[in-house]
């Protein structure tokens, strides 16, 4: 990360056979400053979305910019039910941050641990501001964050796409539409009908499936006995067993279960994982849930240090916080990054997904294009 006072790369042009470099100056002293600004944005779902525990149509929303010497940088804050944030909540700590305290945007463990620091929740809210101060700090490097820590992108995982719990019919639509397009799907699963919505999908696709079940298992011999039967059905994956407070009911099945068990719900923060350790097979990293990239990019490397699998996730978001979680997908083994996909009213263009693997942009910071 370059400090104060340094030259950061921007562009190479060939001008009579020569390199020319085109460089950015942060000058410690000068009178830039970052300008945080935001507002709600209401994400509208192309279908009703269904989970053990909830069924929406929409996702509450706000959209953060960083503004400083000429660049913007884009972030979100989008809040599902189960994190118990709110728009006005949101509102209310953005309120709280004070940027123009900051004259160098590349001191992000400084600017990252202040705004950490103004609460002790507020996770969603957190994470905007970073992903917003990741794209701004990328594109004064002129480089992606893929690149910027090292990753290739060439080795970008298949996405799952996910399929709500619903009625037969409407699961047959569902498959019909997605099994041509993706390599691996992603089913919610929880309630009395997950071995018939299962067998639904197998009418239509043999497509590898990871399955979440949201909490929604609250007996450990009765979830056991699924993964063995959802194993027979080619699921390759199990994301939250049981309720995260459980912790000796999921490490009893995690010991015992023939599909890797992942925490979601179980875990939010770097601070969780010591914690977790041993019960599950790996993680479900989200930047809604941790504060953002900084600390996601800090959890998949502890993560792996622990032997554990890692998964990069998402909530129904636009392009912004996704493409912001793919820029780790390089180097995670599982990726469900498909809440952009479930959306009718993106405002960017960024992370796409082609023959059914993630396809980073090579535009600088999160990779985003204002649609």
């Amino acid at each position: 990360m370059a400090a104060a006072g340094s030259s950061i790369l921007l562009s190479n042009s060939c001008s009579n056979k020569q390199n020319i470099i085109k460089p950015y100056s942060i000058n410690p002293h000068g009178r830039a400053k970052m300008k945080l600004t935001f507002e709600p944005y209401e994400l509208q779902l192309k279908h009703v979305f269904t989970v053990a525990t909830y069924s929406r149509k929409t996702t509450p929303d706000v959209q953060v910019k960083i503004e400083y010497d000429g660049f913007t940088g884009y972030g979100e804050a989008s809040m599902p039910p189960y994190l118990g944030q709110t728009v006005e909540s949101v509102c209310n700590f953005l309120k709280k941050v004070d940027l123009s305290q900051f004259s160098n945007p590349f001191n992000l463990e400084d600017i990252l641990s202040y705004v950490d620091s103004l609460s002790d929740g507020d996770s969603a809210a957190k994470a905007a501001v970073d992903i917003a101060l990741h794209d701004l700090v990328g594109q004064l490097m002129g480089q992606p964050w893929y690149r910027i820590w090292g990753l290739d992108p060439l080795k970008a995982p298949d996405t799952t796409f996910t399929i709500g719990i619903d009625t037969p019919d409407v699961i047959r639509e569902k498959t019909k539409e997605c099994a041509n397009l993706f390599n691996i799907l992603k089913v919610k699963v929880g309630r009395e009908n997950d071995k018939e919505m299962i067998e639904t999908i197998r009418e239509i696709t043999d497509l590898p499936i990871a399955v979440d079940a949201n909490q929604g298992w609250k007996d450990r011999e009765k979830a056991l006995d699924e993964i063995f039967w959802l194993q027979e059905k080619g699921i390759v994956m199990v994301e939250q067993p049981m309720p995260g407070n459980q912790l000796d009911d999921i490490a009893w099945i995690t010991e015992r279960s023939p599909l890797p068990i992942f925490a979601d719900e179980g875990i939010q923060r770097l601070k969780d994982i010591p914690r977790i350790k041993g019960a599950y097979t790996g993680i479900n990293i989200k930047l809604m849930k941790c504060t953002g990239m900084r600390e996601a990019w800090k959890m998949l490397n502890y993560a792996r240090a622990e032997g554990m699998k890692v998964m990069i996730g998402c909530m129904t978001e636009t392009s912004c916080a996704v493409s912001a979680a793919a820029q780790l997908s390089p180097a995670v083994d599982f990726a469900d990054l498909d809440g952009n996909l479930l959306i009718a009213n993106d405002l960017y263009e960024g992370m796409t997904v082609v023959n059914g693997k993630i396809t980073l942009p090579d535009r600088p910071g999160i990779g985003l294009k204002k649609l």
